[in-house]
């Protein structure tokens, strides 16, 4: 029987996605799992996956429309198989024919009358996929004519750059220093936001206006940390060794398993206690900020938190995450501590609880037993939905972390 393949909700404030790529056509075989299209979201380009074996036997709306969350955009069945419209459409199609869409699906650029492609001017738009390719085959993108929505470039634009002979970005020989002109200013540049950047805004608006935060700081002793982390990484190749962060992320989720009503939402005047403690943990991609999410982080071995991190992340910025990789936590964690900050606090997500951000872990002057002597210190704070619990608890969470962190042999069992 043949089954709707539909727009994924990623994520609780995901409205609609673009329809970026096909990557399975209309009768080719797929199996459960593959790959089927890209789409693009406020967050990121995100895979597709089919939810069933079969042929591609209609794809519903074309590449570069704006498709509503659960809204169909293909079928898979079987081959010569005769399928009915989806819902809201009326009559019966042939396998492989175009499936009218519904009203709510619009096309990004009106087509009522073909326009040439132009160069890009300004700001490059190009597609995280099509910005990989770039860097890693050396394309300038300024040099690449953009056919996707809007002139936005996409990978078929920059494979095509690539096959005409490929431009190395800069334009011009660099002048040698001495000769190059000092410059004092310059005209006014505007930047158009990103989506993601759009999306962070609104959330984090929403978060800030709606949710009274509090904050509780707590200071680390991390020696034993830093000094077990050395000895674990002698015994793993370079590609799996564990970071700091690693440490905080197990301790989270061991602590958490104490403090339920941190592991929560709040929905109406009821607290949800989550079942699973699944840890976000935010990483750095072009245009904002992803949180990626390690499922039953408790459960988990550092090891596997650590490879589960380092792959989710590599996806991220590289434009290819999984559904499964940014839905789903139930705590988030920001850490800025290889930027060399000694404090900050981070905004809440909803429809979380809590989130603690994480500073670095700095070899400072201590004193211990009326002695001044080196020591490794790292501050955390965890902002908290006064909503949902008060200091106290907050400052208990804290407390049972610093055993974790300042004990870390008890992260290894």
């Amino acid at each position: 029987m043949a089954e709707t393949i539909t727009m994924p909700k990623l994520g609780f404030d995901m409205a609609e996605g673009v329809l970026l790529r096909w990557v399975r056509q209309v009768g080719e075989t797929i199996n459960k799992g593959d790959v089927l299209a890209e789409i693009e979201t406020d967050k990121a380009t995100v895979e597709v996956a089919s939810s069933a074996t079969g042929v591609v036997l209609q794809q519903i709306v074309d590449q570069g429309t704006v498709v509503p969350v659960n809204a169909p955009i293909a079928i898979v069945g079987q081959a010569g198989e005769v399928v009915t419209a989806p819902a809201g459409d009326s009559g019966k199609q042939k396998t492989g024919e175009k499936a009218e869409v519904k009203p709510t699906v619009q096309k990004i650029v009106a087509s009522a009358a073909p326009q040439q492609p132009q160069p890009a001017s300004g700001p490059v738009k190009a597609s995280p996929l099509a910005k990989r390719i770039a860097r890693e085959k050396n394309i300038d993108l300024m040099t690449v004519v953009g056919s996707g929505p809007g002139g936005r470039i996409v990978r078929k634009d920059v494979e095509s750059a690539q096959a005409s002979g490929p431009k190395p970005a800069g334009k011009s020989p660099v002048a040698p220093a001495s000769l190059q002109p000092v410059i004092i200013s310059h005209d006014d540049r505007v930047v158009k936001t990103t989506k993601l950047r759009q999306a962070i805004g609104r959330r984090l608006v929403e978060s800030k206006t709606t949710i009274p935060h509090f904050y509780v700081t707590h200071e680390f002793k991390v020696d034993s940390l830093m000094d077990i982390r050395r000895q674990v990484n002698g015994y793993f190749p370079e590609n799996e060794k564990v970071s700091v962060n690693d440490f905080i992320v197990k301790a989270v989720a061991l602590t958490l398993r104490q403090f339920p009503n941190l592991n929560s939402t709040l929905r109406g005047d009821e607290v949800i206690q989550f079942g699973h403690v699944n840890v976000g943990v935010a990483v750095t991609v072009p245009g904002g900020l992803l949180t990626v999410v390690v499922r039953d982080t408790d459960q988990k071995s550092l090891r596997q938190i650590s490879a589960e991190v380092k792959a989710m992340a590599v996806r991220a910025r590289d434009g290819k995450v999984k559904p499964e990789d940014v839905e789903g936590s139930t705590f988030s964690t920001s850490n800025l501590g290889m930027y060399d900050v000694e404090d900050f606090i981070a905004i809440i997500s909803p429809p979380e609880a809590a989130i603690l951000a994480i500073s670095s872990a700095r070899e400072v002057p201590v004193v211990e037993n009326g002695q001044i002597k080196p020591g490794y210190r790292m501050k955390a704070t965890i902002s908290v939905d006064h909503r949902v619990s008060d200091g106290a608890e907050a400052a208990q969470f804290m407390q049972l972390l610093a055993d974790f962190l300042e004990n870390p042999a008890r992260l290894l069992v």
